[in-house]
């Protein structure tokens, strides 16, 4: 099959629960073997890169950190951070310019190939918010020794929810933070929503005049962090992402849930829709990931039950149904079935900073 992938991987960027170390240093090779390009750590549950920006890690942290950056590194795959300067941009002064040296600094010496700056989940209603931000890239650019930089703007998609939210957005605000980023640096989008179901050609095409660029996709599936979403278990295979996204897009970044093994079920499905196009089959590429990732028997007991976790959800799920799931599950010794057991039982708890699911 011809390769229409375009620039992939996955961002770890949800609220609650996150994935250990061993986790993360194991998705190198899932990611590698499934065609994907790129890994970000960027979890929201990590201090250090949000409230606590300013701190660096503590020595652990930073070591462990290390070693996850040469290993994907080794594996041919790009390392990425995504640093998260809390509202930096409500006081741009000497001082904090010298702290964001600081950190880019600290970053540098990590050797990351990706450096993401995020601006969500801040309040953005104030006057000249593109400019600073724009500002704010522009001294990271020029210090930065990551090869690529991508920035996600306060607003990141059409969907009103975000000045419900965070704000009103300054009037001309995607317009002028095309205009005044430079060239090189992406503009992480999330599509027509914050969780997107599908990305319209036509939606794309706005997208990509409004800012004046091709748009770096942050998909917001299969992330279940939200108070809503984390009732569920996304784990049926992409659809409505077609092989045009390739030629619309500067990358693609999904954003996983919360249970790292079971998301890799609809994760190895991306790949066939960009290189099957118009032959893919969801359905069929679900059936396939099962099977291959989980086992012929596993993959037969999840097959029964994905309607029942994707689109019914625990709140739908009776004390007698869920023993009776709890029960069957436990016959698998596999990392793919303790995590349906979690749930279950209710270990993945909601993070209330998630204010967008």
């Amino acid at each position: 099959m011809q390769n229409t992938m375009p620039y992939s991987g996955i961002i770890e960027g949800f609220f609650g629960r996150t994935w250990s170390m061993r986790e993360r240093h194991d998705y190198a090779g899932f990611l590698q073997a499934n065609g994907y390009h790129f890994y970000i750590y960027a979890p929201k549950a990590d201090t250090y890169l949000r409230r606590s920006w300013r701190q660096d890690w503590p020595t652990e942290i930073a070591d462990q950190l290390q070693a996850l950056v040469n290993h994907y590194q080794s594996l041919g795959l790009d390392f990425g951070v995504g640093l998260s300067p809390f509202e930096i941009y409500k006081n741009y002064d000497n001082f904090a310019q010298k702290q964001l040296q600081d950190k880019v600094e600290s970053l540098n010496h990590l050797g990351i190939d990706i450096l993401c700056v995020l601006f969500d989940d801040m309040r953005g209603d104030q006057p000249g918010l593109a400019h600073t931000q724009a500002t704010i890239l522009k001294d990271v650019l020029a210090q930065t020794s990551a090869k690529k930089v991508i920035m996600c703007p306060t607003y990141y998609s059409f969907d009103p929810r975000l000045e419900k939210l965070f704000g009103a957005m300054p009037d001309h605000y995607f317009q002028d933070l095309g205009r005044e980023l430079p060239e090189q640096v992406d503009i992480f989008w999330t599509g027509p929503e914050i969780c997107s179901t599908a990305y319209p050609q036509a939606h794309m095409e706005k997208v990509i005049q409004v800012l004046g660029r091709k748009p770096f996709l942050w998909d917001n599936y299969p992330v279940n962090d939200g108070a809503d979403i984390s009732r569920f278990l996304h784990i049926k295979a992409f659809t409505n992402r077609p092989d045009s996204l390739a030629q619309l897009t500067t990358g693609h970044a999904v954003n996983p849930m919360n249970q790292p093994w079971l998301s890799r079920i609809p994760l190895y499905s991306l790949p066939l829709s960009y290189s099957q196009g118009q032959h893919y089959d969801p359905e069929k590429a679900l059936q396939e990931g099962l099977t291959i990732l989980c086992g012929e028997n596993l993959a037969r007991q999840i097959s029964k039950d994905v309607e029942c976790f994707q689109n019914e959800g625990l709140d739908n799920i009776d004390t007698t149904q869920s023993k009776h799931l709890i029960q069957q599950y436990t016959r698998y010794d596999s990392p793919y079935a303790k995590e349906i057991i979690a749930w279950l039982k209710g270990e993945y708890v909601f993070d209330k900073e998630c204010l967008t699911g």
